[in-house]
C-alpha cells in the first residue's frame, strides 16, 4: 500500500469518526468530558494541520496541471481559500518542512498548536544570519517547551528577546548592531515639512528617531498629565468651561506652550543675535489690545495674543509711534526672574482664576497691571494663571474682577 493511500485512509477513517461524534448530543456530557473532548480536538486539529502542511510543501506538481503560479494559487482556486491566507500557510509549510524540524515534530505530535508554530518559525526566521548555528538549535528547542506554558501573544514577545535567554551575550551584542542600524537609518530619514491651511493653523509633519520623540513627550506631558481630570488642558482658550478635550489636542496645545517657554539666549545665534521672535505693533493697538501686529517672519496674529506672549515667552516687543519710529524695543525686566517664580509658587500655590486648582509648577506669571501699560515685573503685581486663564486674561471677550481674596473672576463681556 502506498504512502499515498495511507494518508487517504487516515483522511476516510477521521471523516467516519467525525460522523459517529455528530451523532453525539453534546450537550449531556460532563464537564470533565467536554473539557477532555476540547483538550483532544485541540491536539487533533494541530495534527491535521501539521499533515496538511506537510503536503503544500511537496505539493509543486499539483501546480502544473492548472499551470498556477504556485500551490497558494491552486488553493485559492481549488480550496476556495484567500489568496493571502494560502501563501502564508506555504510560508509555514516550507518553514517546517526545510528549516524547522525540531518545531515540525512537535506541531504533527499535537504538542505545539498551528498559531504557536507560526509565530516560533517566524522567530526563529528573523534571528540575524550571523547567529552561531548552536545558539539557534537552542532557541528553537526554548521556544518549544515555552508552548507548553505560553499562548502565541506571550510566545511573540519571547521569540523577540528568546537570544537574551539561550545567549545573552550573542543576544546583546545582535541588539547592539540592530540598534545602531535604526539610529542611523532614523537620521537618514528625519524631516520636517510644514503647510499652512490660510485659516490661522498650520500643518507640521515631522518624522524623528524614537529617541527625540520619547523626549519630546516627556516635555510635554509635563503640561498635559495634570489636566487629566476636568482640570483645564494645557492652551485650551476658546472652549468653554467643563468642556473636554482630546488628548492629542492637549498635547498640540502643550507644543505650542513648550515653543513659547524656549529661551532664545540659549538657542545658536541667527544672524549676530539670539534667536528671538520680534512682534512689531503701533502704539495705539498695544494700549488698547485691539487690532493685529506683525512679527519679524511676516506672520499676523492678533494684539491680544501678543499681549499674553509679552508676559512669559521669550518675544520683543518693537511698540512704534505715529511715525513708525521705535518707541519701546523689550524693554527690560519683562519676564519675572526665577526668585521672584518660586515666591509666586510659594504664594498661590495653584492657579489663581476662581475656581481653578492647576498647580502652580504648570501656571504662568501674569502682570495684573499689564506691562505694556507700565506694569512692573513684581511679586505684588504678578499672579499665577494655569494656560487657560492666561489666555482668558488677554482674551478682549472677557472681563475678570479681582475678588477679595485675590483670585480673579472671568465672565463673557455683553
Amino acid at each position: 500500500m502506498t504512502t499515498g493511500h495511507l494518508v487517504q485512509e487516515c483522511g476516510e477513517a477521521i471523516a467516519a469518526a467525525l460522523d459517529k461524534a455528530d451523532a453525539v448530543e453534546l450537550l449531556y456530557l460532563s464537564p470533565a468530558d467536554k473539557a477532555a473532548a476540547m483538550r483532544e480536538f485541540a491536539r487533533l486539529s494541530a495534527r491535521v494541520d501539521a499533515t496538511r502542511l506537510r503536503l503544500m510543501a511537496v505539493a509543486d506538481e499539483v501546480t502544473e496541471e492548472k499551470g498556477d503560479r504556485d500551490v497558494a494559487a491552486w488553493c485559492q482556486r481549488e480550496l476556495l481559500v484567500d489568496r493571502g491566507a494560502a501563501r502564508h500557510d506555504m510560508t509555514l509549510a516550507g518553514a517546517l518542512e526545510h528549516r524547522w524540524t525540531v518545531l515540525a515534530q512537535a506541531h504533527r505530535s499535537g504538542e505545539v498548536s498551528t498559531a504557536q508554530a507560526d509565530v516560533i518559525a517566524r522567530a526563529l526566521d528573523d534571528l540575524p544570519d550571523e547567529t552561531p548555528a548552536g545558539v539557534v538549535v537552542n532557541a528553537e528547542k526554548a521556544l518549544v517547551e515555552y508552548a507548553a506554558t505560553f499562548a502565541p501573544k506571550e510566545l511573540r514577545r519571547l521569540g523577540s528577546r528568546i537570544l537574551d535567554i539561550v545567549a545573552p551575550e550573542v543576544g546583546e551584542e545582535q541588539e547592539r548592531k540592530r540598534l545602531e542600524g535604526e539610529e542611523r537609518k532614523a537620521r537618514r530619514t528625519t524631516s520636517l515639512t510644514t503647510r499652512s491651511h490660510g485659516d490661522g493653523s498650520t500643518t507640521i509633519r515631522i518624522r524623528v528617531p524614537d529617541a527625540t520623540a520619547d523626549r519630546l513627550l516627556t516635555y510635554l506631558h509635563a503640561w498635559t498629565n495634570p489636566r487629566k481630570h476636568d482640570g483645564d488642558p494645557a492652551g485650551t482658550a476658546g472652549t468653554g468651561a467643563g468642556t473636554k478635550v482630546s488628548y492629542p489636542t492637549r498635547l498640540g496645545h502643550a507644543f505650542c506652550a513648550l515653543l513659547e517657554h524656549l529661551d532664545p539666549n540659549k538657542l545658536p545665534r541667527h544672524g549676530g543675535t539670539a534667536t528671538s521672535v520680534v512682534v512689531t505693533m503701533d502704539y495705539d493697538t498695544m494700549i488698547s489690545g485691539l487690532g493685529v501686529a506683525t512679527t519679524n517672519t511676516g506672520g499676523r496674529i492678533s494684539a491680544s495674543e501678543a499681549r499674553r506672549l509679552m508676559c512669559t515667552s521669550h518675544v520683543i516687543p518693537a511698540v512704534l509711534g505715529g511715525k513708525s519710529e521705535v518707541l519701546d524695543l523689550g524693554r527690560g525686566e519683562r519676564l519675572y526672574k526665577l526668585g521672584q517664580r518660586r515666591a509666586m509658587d510659594l504664594r498661590d500655590q495653584h492657579c489663581r482664576a476662581e475656581g481653578c486648582d492647576i498647580p502652580a509648577a504648570w501656571c504662568e506669571a501674569h502682570h495684573l497691571i499689564p506691562w505694556l501699560k507700565g506694569g512692573k515685573t513684581d511679586l505684588a503685581d504678578g499672579i499665577l494663571l494655569c494656560s487657560h486663564h492666561h489666555h482668558r486674561a488677554h482674551d478682549d471677550r472677557y472681563l475678570h474682577d479681582r475678588l477679595p481674596n485675590g483670585d480673579l473672576r472671568f465672565h463673557r463681556r455683553r
